[in-house]
């Protein structure tokens, strides 16, 4: 009677990881416009220098059928709040972080264009001759940020009182509303049933060794 030896077990191979489905597509745009792709939560989000900023936006429009305004607005990159709590690790730079995000009208393609601005002097040429719609979001932009738009024919304010001083959305500006009251979320909320039965069962525990 003869025994087999054992098979030897196969390597397990490593299964590449399939390509995003938005992927060829967000490639193509950042080849076109000369930036950086990138995909999240299936959301593309194009980055490009400043200088190209209108460029890319009119070749989004007009190679890639981007023909939808939907949103401009900014995020202040700074390590200084005026209210909450600090960052936990400082940023190397500071800047003004602008976004724009266009799409099509018939198979949902959409892309956010991203673009770095100086932070202390923020400005870029006005988007409003690829998108009338960009007009008041730029207005809005100037007024809550301080970045200069230029090329665009009226930044007057759409919310403050003209001569009012400072921009309410960089991080630096001091909100008064936020000083008095807890920042939305911060605040105490009660746990659930069973998180208090354990609590309640800790002191007891406590209060009867302490006896």
């Amino acid at each position: 009677m003869t025994s087999s030896q054992p098979e030897a077990e196969a390597p397990e191979q490593e299964t590449a990881e399939a390509p995003h489905p938005l992927t060829e597509f967000a490639n193509s745009v950042a080849e076109a416009v000369g930036g950086e792709a990138t995909i999240a939560f299936d959301t593309i989000k194009v980055s490009v220098p400043a200088e190209r900023w209108v460029q890319a936006l009119t070749t989004a429009r007009d190679e890639f059928g981007l023909v939808l305004f939907s949103f401009l607005s900014a995020i202040d990159w700074s390590n200084e709040t005026a209210v909450g709590e600090p960052l936990e690790e400082p940023l190397e730079e500071e800047f003004i972080e602008l976004l724009c995000t266009v799409s099509d009208v018939s198979e949902g393609k959409r892309v956010t264009f991203s673009t770095r601005l100086d932070h202390d002097n923020p400005e870029v040429y006005t988007l409003i001759d690829v998108y009338a719609g960009a007009n008041w979001h730029e207005r809005e932009a100037h007024e809550m940020f301080g970045i200069r738009f230029i090329g665009h024919p009226d930044l007057s304010h759409l919310y403050l009182p003209e001569g009012f001083l400072g921009n309410p959305l960089r991080k630096t500006f001091p909100l008064l509303a936020r000083e008095v009251k807890p920042w939305p979320g911060k605040v105490d909320v009660e746990g659930m049933p069973s998180e208090e039965a354990e609590e309640g069962a800790e002191e007891a525990e406590s209060e009867e060794e302490e006896a």
